[in-house]
């Protein structure tokens, strides 16, 4: 048996609730990864995991031996890794989950220079709207817009992203420019849901020292950011995407800024990732990167044609 591989699928199974789960997110056939357990409680001679057909939960022991083994594979991780930067760059697969648009307009663009730095990484870059759960999935870091509800995570802020309210030439011929947010119940407006909840998000504006937070009937809600852009260039309404991507449309004439001195809060920008995993080198090259991009972005930074709010 391999101890420090019994010791990691033993890891996993405890934070992701099930073996299949585990052995999903270390590329593990399910027979090995419980062989392994049951090879790992037959040597230790004590029950670390309670079992049944709908649910695995840790016992005492399982929960002791659990704190030392994440501290185990933490120092092995991290003496492994000061030995290979001494003659290597980093290397290995990097799984990161990010929001659409930004992947698609920020970081996939800028790609071809993050791998000149480092040929050696394997990037797996999942793009969606959802809060994935880094852990269960096996994701090493993740980009999350707003404000933080997990305090299991580690997050490291690098910015805020900006929002701008927009319409496509051909809504505005037709219906008029708004002028201030009270004017909007007079206008379709395009919605945007939570895919967790299907909750409606509401509308902000801040103008100086004044705050509006309205919600407002709309024709049509969507979840998906690209939709929701397109949306708004197809003329369905009026809409709140964020400044950088305005910025683009607006060059090619397919949105335009309405409400200019009326701009959305900004949420925040945070990388995050599990608090109980080493931060290997290839995480924080990549981490260090994502932070210089958009800190030199001139649409997340809003150094743009558009307003600063």
């Amino acid at each position: 048996m391999n101890k420090l591989q019994a010791m990691e699928v033993f890891v996993r199974v405890v934070e992701s609730g099930g073996i299949t789960r585990a052995a999903d997110s270390l590329r593990l056939p399910k027979a090995t990864a419980t062989t392994l357990i049951q090879k790992l409680e037959a040597a230790l001679g004590v029950k670390l995991l309670n079992r049944t057909t709908r649910q695995i939960s840790v016992t005492p022991d399982g929960a002791a031996y659990y704190e030392r083994c994440v501290a185990i594979l933490a120092a092995v991780r991290e003496t492994e890794e000061s030995l290979a930067q001494r003659h290597a760059t980093p290397s290995g697969q990097l799984r990161v989950n990010v929001p659409t648009l930004i992947a698609r307009s920020v970081i996939v663009p800028a790609l071809p220079g993050f791998f000149e730095r480092y040929p050696e990484i394997e990037l797996e870059l999942g793009c969606s709207e959802r809060r994935a759960d880094l852990i269960e999935e096996g994701i090493d870091c993740a980009l999350w817009t707003g404000e933080l509800e997990d305090s299991s995570l580690v997050a490291r802020r690098i910015g805020e992203l900006y929002f701008a309210t927009c319409a496509a030439p051909s809504y505005l011929a037709k219906h008029g420019q708004p002028r201030h947010p009270d004017d909007l119940t007079q206008h379709r407006c395009i919605n945007h849901f939570l895919p967790r909840t299907g909750k409606i998000v509401d509308w902000v504006f801040a103008k100086g020292n004044q705050r509006i937070q309205v919600s407002l009937d709309g024709h049509i809600a969507l979840d998906d950011e690209n939709s929701y852009v397109a949306a708004a260039e197809a003329g369905l309404g009026i809409a709140q995407i964020p400044a950088f991507v305005l910025k683009d449309a607006m060059e090619r004439g397919s949105l335009e800024l309405v409400m200019a001195d009326w701009f959305p809060e900004p949420v925040p920008l945070n990388l995050v990732y599990p608090q109980n995993r080493h931060l290997s080198g290839k995480i924080r090259v990549f981490v260090d990167w994502i932070a210089e991009l958009f800190g030199e972005h001139d649409g997340i930074q809003l150094r743009s044609t558009l307003r600063r709010p």
